[in-house]
């Protein structure tokens, strides 16, 4: 909804991940809480689907009663009356005995996400699932984009035609062409300084890329904005910007 930012706090360690959410009262930020559809354990990398009526994100509370001992994908959706549901947990084989990571849907109906899942070409890599019946889904590893090392992050682009992926060593890039993703290539020092760079989000026309970085003491985990097209008017500043967006 207009006015609200999710987001992930850890400690300055990248641990206990926990999301919380701000609102923009027309003046400034409030300070942040955890959404109401918080539950215990770790959870983090939360997406809204274009709607905004939908959140993925990933979380290790209990499910059935029984304590997760990973990071698995789970779903809330939005009542009439705008407030969050009960979340839900995806089924096998999106979610396996192994971690998953920062799901993300692309325009195309499929659902990108990270995991450590066995069958693919090293340690972490990209995989997508897709629901072909209500509760069937279908997961493949994207193969293109994998290495023998760990690719944790993938953001398919608004247009569906760019994805960023989080690997060793910062941000990399991919492009759709008629055989399918391309094999990933590192995006240049604008984004990758150190290595730490995380968390990447486009703005709606694709031409800018927010993102992560630890750059020590005393700022860590600040949020950077690459305007790799041009200058735009993004994100949203909280107050008089905000209005009538």
């Amino acid at each position: 909804m207009n006015g609200d930012l999710y987001f992930v706090r850890s400690s300055k360690s990248f641990s206990g991940w926990r999301i919380l959410t701000s609102h923009c009262d027309g003046k400034a930020w409030t300070p942040p809480l955890p959404p109401s559809f918080a539950g215990a354990g770790l959870e983090a990398d939360p997406w809204f689907t274009p709607d905004g009526r939908s959140l993925y994100f990933i979380s290790s509370r209990a499910n059935a009663g029984m304590r997760s001992k990973d990071l698995d994908i789970w779903r809330v959706d939005r009542n009439a009356d705008g407030r969050w549901g009960t979340p839900v947990r995806l089924p096998s084989p999106v979610n396996s005995n192994e971690a998953e990571w920062f799901p993300r849907p692309a325009p195309d109906g499929w659902l990108y996400f990270g995991s450590n899942r066995p069958g693919g070409a090293g340690k972490n890599d990209i995989w997508r699932a897709r629901e072909s019946a209500p509760g069937q889904w279908t997961v493949e590893n994207v193969t293109a984009v994998n290495t023998a090392g760990n690719e944790y992050e993938p953001l398919p682009s608004p247009d569906g035609r760019r994805m960023i992926v989080m690997a060793d060593g910062g941000l990399y890039e991919s492009r759709l062409g008629p055989g399918g993703w391309s094999a990933r290539v590192k995006l240049g020092p604008q984004v990758n300084v150190n290595g730490s760079e995380i968390g990447a989000l486009f703005s709606p026309s694709g031409k800018s890329l927010l993102f992560a970085r630890d750059t020590g003491e005393p700022k860590s985990g600040e949020f950077l904005v690459w305007h790799a097209d041009g200058n735009e008017s993004w994100p949203p500043s909280c107050g008089a910007a905000l209005k009538g967006s």
